[in-house]
């Protein structure tokens, strides 16, 4: 009696435990969803751009962030000013722990909207100029991020034009003057044109008629060539801007890699998915806890040069091989 009796008690005992499992399991917190916004200055059919949200992505996984414990919403601008207002407005109603902004004109919209929520930036190209930030390394406000380049590049793009078509002797620089960016990069590539014998020429352009419009009346003259900053929107006017640079046989230097894949002749500028995994490694320190006014704003670590080498022979040109045994990439 006393063993059965003895049985039965740890037949109970066991039996409330395997019951009370189960309850201490739900009475545990569910781990806490965090919430992200992107505001991306590009248009969502990109293909860049989902390579830049893909990059942004991977590395907020591998620091842990998943969709068990984050959201992810996304924007997409067009470089339009008018949209980069109205989402930048939505973005922020949904009260995000922090956004991301891709652009000057992304990362403007949102602080006309917001001073206190945690901005992280990615391809803006004078933060302290533009006024985003107090200065470089003490952002003073809430936001921080990652230059697309020093104004100094855009001098360089002058004189890779030079040595790839030596007889230009005038140059157009599209900017988009809605950008602040613009002006400044137009004023270092004036500063590199005095002493390489170019006269060089704003143009000021917004969509694609504007800039339909600007080559064509510049192509007019002879020994022509252009510079396509990224404040002119490079991303979303990319092909328009190729085709006729290759119809009016004008030497085009571009900002960015993809537009020489895509038929461009030279791009000098830094590699931007690599300013999109150093932007999540911020983002992952904001959402544990850090400020961005204590993260210090970073110029790019990374710098590519490709040549298309179908394109240059299409133009008649010959690339010089001290140009061609420095490129990262060159397209045959």
């Amino acid at each position: 009696m006393v063993i059965g009796i003895g049985r039965r008690r740890f037949i109970s005992v066991l039996g409330g435990a395997t019951v009370a499992w189960p309850l201490a399991a739900r009475a545990q917190k569910p781990e806490q969803m965090r919430r992200v916004g992107m505001l991306m200055n590009m248009a969502e059919d990109n293909p860049e751009g989902q390579a830049f949200v893909a990059a942004f992505e991977q590395v907020l996984r591998q620091s842990g962030w998943t969709d068990r414990n984050v959201r992810i919403d996304i924007r997409w601008g067009a470089n339009d000013v008018d949209l980069d207002g109205k989402f930048a407005t939505e973005l922020v109603a949904l009260a995000p722990d922090v956004i991301l902004a891709s652009g000057t004109l992304s990362v403007a919209a949102l602080q006309h909207v917001t001073r206190t929520l945690p901005i992280v930036f990615a391809q803006v190209s004078d933060p302290v100029g533009a006024g985003l930030v107090d200065t470089l390394a003490r952002p003073g406000s809430n936001t921080t991020g990652f230059m697309n380049f020093e104004y100094s590049l855009s001098g360089k793009w002058l004189e890779l034009l030079k040595q790839i078509a030596p007889s230009v002797t005038r140059v157009g620089v599209l900017r988009n003057p809605a950008n602040p960016a613009g002006i400044g990069q137009f004023s270092a590539v004036q500063g590199a044109a005095q002493s390489l014998g170019v006269e060089v020429r704003p143009m000021s352009v917004h969509d694609d008629d504007e800039i339909k419009g600007a080559i064509v009346a510049f192509a007019r003259s002879a020994n022509g060539g252009l510079i396509v900053t990224p404040s002119a929107g490079e991303s979303s006017h990319r092909d328009l801007i190729i085709t006729l640079a290759a119809q009016y046989k004008l030497p085009t230097v571009y900002a960015d890699r993809y537009a020489v894949t895509h038929g461009g002749l030279i791009s000098y500028g830094p590699d931007r998915i690599d300013q999109f995994r150093r932007a999540a490694g911020y983002v992952d320190r904001v959402l544990k806890g850090e400020k961005p006014a204590d993260l210090p704003v970073q110029a790019p670590t990374k710098y590519e040069l490709v040549v298309n080498l179908k394109t240059a022979k299409a133009l008649g040109l010959t690339i010089p091989p001290g140009v061609l045994a420095t490129a990262d990439e060159v397209i045959e």
